[in-house]
């Protein structure tokens, strides 16, 4: 961009990426419970199949250590943006030991979708055949599992859609479908209550060995072992069959890359509202269950606790069914929605996966319309849709094998974050609890014990669960044979690896103006061109609130004069290697910082020239640049205001801030004419003037502003005149005297911190 090219030539590329894409802490818990909320439609009676009616003690047990292991999430998740378990095992334990973890965490969130969507078909085919039934008409019936399949099979699509538009279409979806649940379970907790307040309840058997009850598949190579009758390890099993309780903390880690500013700070919030939603909601309805459902027609409920409860409610038996259709519709509703949270942790982990060059390129490549990585997530619907198609609707053979992936992963993470902790001892935004220090040795007491119990629980599960111990292995192992294979073949292909670039979504335009490029005027126009000198970027992220002013990143392509002339420049030739390098850091600090940024590149033989005019036509109230290395601030000031003075009448108001590398010493300039900042001398010497020309004639009418309009003019008056040579003698005195010039290089105070 150059003052003499025509606006018709001028080409502007606007970068877009869904990493840039925020959204509050609600949608974020929401998008985790859509997982963890819908484990209380199943996990009561899977528990109680296992272990007994002291089922409800060990699911509240497990609710709690939610919390703790929530913990370890949030600490890696201050460390990393994007903290999955993949990025946290790798930078702790190396890469072979990361893609183990990733492939039985991918076995869970393969399952998690099939399991939730069948489950919902499940709900709604058996409302249908009730309905049927009830109102005499044999034609409203439906062949149970088929019908959950291809239910499952329509949910899976439906939601692929939405996570290709891009996470904001799913975490409304997400947000609305947890709306619609806590009305039902507010009002299911109250009538829960008012009915043991009629009519009493049957006290549910403490945890202790005498009152396990343990299944014959419950065991699995323990059985026929002592091992059960030792009261430890029979705890741990009761544990183990309640761990279904405890899903979805994955899909917090790879959510928390799009909570918005102040990350760590929504992410604590988002933390502790899943965690006392999903306690109250999973625990209760377990605990409720057993409290009021005779133990003998409970038995009947055991893959539909919820129902149950809703039949043995006190009122009316038509008010009872309305709202046991209710629950139903709540329950395909949520479970649908674990659907959605499924595909968007899996889209998270293979995204971290990819960016380690373990996959290959092509999947990375954003959708065209969207920007979303799209080759990712269809890879992950596709591998749903066929384990619906293998399952046929049975949710049992789904559900058997859903746990492994769970615990192993967590139990990875869990050492990870503890390695890392030894690894790289340094200060954290925030740290599991529970820390002391021997000389100057730190002992994390609490992570070390949070480690130890899901190991241990990961053993015992592996120990009970035969089905879920053979498919998961086989699936890791499958998995990890990918993974290794696709990352020999990349690193053959590429002898020197380099760092994984963010993937841009390019839209080339010839009109650069604010509501062309859907920025707020008096924006904050960033220029970028060094990605190890972004200071003033990071300053700018974290004193900005971008609710009320869009923060617009710029580099500028430098071009020849015939290369920015006549012919318009291709899409590529504006947006190089070196733009993909640049903007990569960018969209890191943004996501770090959780605020939006709009990337643009315009190409331009001057690069001052460039950010000028860019700034002029987007109307920007500010400027920031890094300080250069070549110039100094006031000479950068200089240039700056030079290229202000070259743009056509009316001229914006513009000012230029350029941050030192300290990222804490700033220097201002307003750009053309601004009141100027007199020396203290100077104000005395003009109030000493008006005062004399007070008393002689003036009066009140005097005012300092005249004092010094009229020393202008008369400096004016003999600059013009053939005693300029005196005056241009007096300015650099004045100079030489230590007095910066009262122009746009004059710095100005620091505005205040929040913009």
């Amino acid at each position: 961009m150059t003052s003499g090219q025509r606006p018709a030539t001028v080409k502007v590329v606007v970068a877009t990426t869904v990493m840039l894409s925020f959204i509050s802490f609600w949608r974020a818990a929401a998008i985790v419970l859509s997982d963890l909320a819908s484990s209380a439609y199943y996990v009561g009676g899977i528990a109680e199949h296992a272990i007994g009616k002291a089922a409800p003690w060990f699911i509240l047990a497990i609710m709690l250590f939610s919390y703790a292991v929530r913990a370890i999430y949030i600490e890696s998740c201050s460390m990393f943006v994007r903290g999955g378990v993949y990025k946290v095992v790798h930078e702790a334990m190396g890469g072979t030991l990361a893609k183990f973890s990733v492939s039985a965490l991918m076995f869970d969130y393969v399952l998690t979708g099939p399991i939730s969507a069948v489950s919902a078909g499940l709900y709604l085919g058996g409302l249908i055949n009730e309905t049927g039934e009830r109102l005499h008409m044999p034609g409203l019936h439906v062949n149970g599992p088929y019908f959950a399949a291809a239910f499952a099979a329509v949910v899976t699509i439906y939601f692929w859609r939405k996570n290709i538009i891009g996470i904001h279409e799913s975490s409304e979806k997400a947000l609305r479908i947890m709306q619609i649940t806590t009305v039902m379970v507010v009002i299911l907790i109250v009538w829960c209550l008012v009915t043991i307040f009629k009519n009493g309840y049957n006290p549910v058997p403490l945890p202790i060995p005498a009152n396990l009850k343990f299944s014959p598949d419950a065991l699995g190579w323990l059985k026929g072992t002592v091992g059960p009758s030792i009261t430890i390890i029979a705890v741990m099993i009761g544990l183990g069959h309640s761990l279904l309780a405890m899903s979805g903390e994955e899909s917090l880690a790879q959510v928390n890359r799009e909570i918005a500013h102040p990350k760590l700070k929504n992410l604590e919030r988002a933390g502790f509202v899943i965690f006392v939603y999903s306690m109250l909601f999973t625990s209760l309805v377990s605990f409720f269950a057993v409290m009021i459902i005779p133990d003998g027609p409970r038995q009947g409920f055991l893959n539909n606790l919820i129902g149950g409860l809703s039949m043995y409610l006190v009122g009316p038996v038509p008010v009872r069914l309305l709202f046991n259709g209710f629950v139903v519709l709540v329950g395909t509703l949520i479970l649908s929605g674990a659907v959605n949270t499924a595909i968007i942790g899996s889209n998270g982990v293979l995204n971290r996966v990819a960016e380690d060059g373990v996959l290959p390129d092509w999947f990375r490549h954003p959708h065209k319309k969207f920007g979303t990585t799209s080759r990712l997530i269809n890879t992950i619907v596709l591998l749903q849709l066929i384990t619906i198609v293998i399952s046929r609707g049975d949710v049992y053979m789904l559900g058997e094998a859903y746990a492994f992936g769970v615990v192993w992963s967590f139990a990875m993470k869990a050492l990870s974050v503890l390695v890392l902790r030894y690894k790289q001892p340094g200060a954290r935004e925030w740290k599991v609890p529970l820390n002391f220090h021997i000389g100057k040795t730190e002992i994390p007491l609490g992570l070390m014990m949070i480690t130890v119990v899901l190991f241990a629980l990961a053993c015992i599960n592996v120990l009970t669960k035969e089905v879920a111990t053979i498919s998961g292995v086989s699936f890791t192992i499958a998995f990890f044979i990918i993974f290794e294979l696709s990352d020999i073949s990349n690193r053959k292909r590429k002898a020197a690896h380099p760092p994984e670039l963010e993937k841009f979504r390019l839209d080339a335009r010839a009109d650069l103006s604010a509501s062309a490029i859907s920025v707020r005027p008096g924006n904050v126009l960033v220029a970028v061109r060094n990605p190890h000198r972004l200071q003033h970027l990071q300053r700018i992220l974290t004193k900005t609130d971008t609710r009320k002013l869009d923060i617009v990143v710029l580099s500028v392509r430098q071009v020849t004069q015939a290369g920015s002339g006549e012919h318009g420049l291709d899409t590529d030739q504006i947006f190089s290697d070196d733009e993909t390098t640049v903007f990569t850091q960018v969209v890191t600090l943004a996501e770090k910082a959780g605020k939006h940024v709009e990337l643009m590149v315009v190409p331009g033989s001057d690069p001052y020239e460039a950010v000028v005019q860019t700034a002029a036509r987007l109307t920007s109230s500010r400027i920031v640049m890094g300080l250069s290395p070549k110039l100094t601030p006031s000479e950068q000031g200089e240039l700056v205001g030079r290229y202000w003075e070259q743009l056509p009448e009316p001229r914006p108001s513009l000012s230029l801030e350029i941050v030192l590398e300290n990222q804490k010493d700033t220097v201002f300039f307003n750009l053309g004419p601004h009141p100027p900042r007199l020396w203290p001398e100077d104000i005395e010497l003009a109030h000493h003037l008006w005062l004399e020309l007070s008393g002689m004639g003036p009066g009140a009418k005097l005012h300092h502003r005249d004092i010094i309009g009229v020393a202008l003019r008369r400096m004016s008056d003999e600059f013009h005149s053939d005693r300029y040579q005196e005056v241009i003698g007096d300015v650099l005195r004045e100079i030489s005297n230590g007095h910066a010039p009262e122009t746009e290089s004059e710095p100005e105070p620091e505005p205040p911190e929040e913009v």
